[in-house]
């Protein structure tokens, strides 16, 4: 079984958007479960825009807010799996940004934090769209085989 911590940062609070932790543990565990990884540790946190700010100038020399942002705890890309949980990343989501671009793709919230998910554990298991249009190609088909796989174990929710 596989752990999913969650923690919030900046001016965020649960539920967000009627979004629970359960919830987001659920998506989460699905995307770990899709990914095919056993056994591995997440660690997600939450936050509002200033924070992913913060942490993208911080990390990335990137001025502004984005939606999601993976650090993997390995250079391999894929955990082994053993008896052990395998520490797998930190992930930080801005819930706000996420809110926004629902509204801009004429989404769900659930649907886009079910994208930012898979989007964010698919980087953490070695999928990169920033290497090459090859592998950005790789890494899109792959979300959407993943988010697939969630929507029919769990559910959306509707707008």
């Amino acid at each position: 079984m596989s752990r999913v911590d969650i923690f919030l940062e900046g001016d965020v609070s649960l539920p967000f958007q009627k979004i629970t932790a359960s919830r987001i543990r659920k998506i989460t565990n699905a995307c770990i479960e899709a990914l095919e990884l056993k056994k591995v540790s997440l660690t997600l946190i939450l936050c509002d825009n200033q924070k992913i700010q913060e942490v993208n100038k911080n990390f990335r020399k990137k001025d502004y807010p984005t939606d999601v942002i993976s650090f993997a705890y390995r250079d391999e890309p894929f955990p082994v799996g053993g008896k052990e949980l395998e520490p797998l990343g930190d992930v930080y989501l801005s819930l706000d940004k996420a809110l926004e671009q629902s509204i801009e793709y004429k989404v769900s919230f659930d649907d886009e934090l079910i994208r930012l998910i898979v989007h964010s554990l698919c980087h953490l298991v070695g999928f990169d769209h920033e290497r090459s249009k090859k592998d950005e190609k790789i890494m899109h088909a792959k979300e959407d085989e993943v988010i697939g796989i969630i929507k029919k174990e769990i559910g959306i929710s509707k707008k």
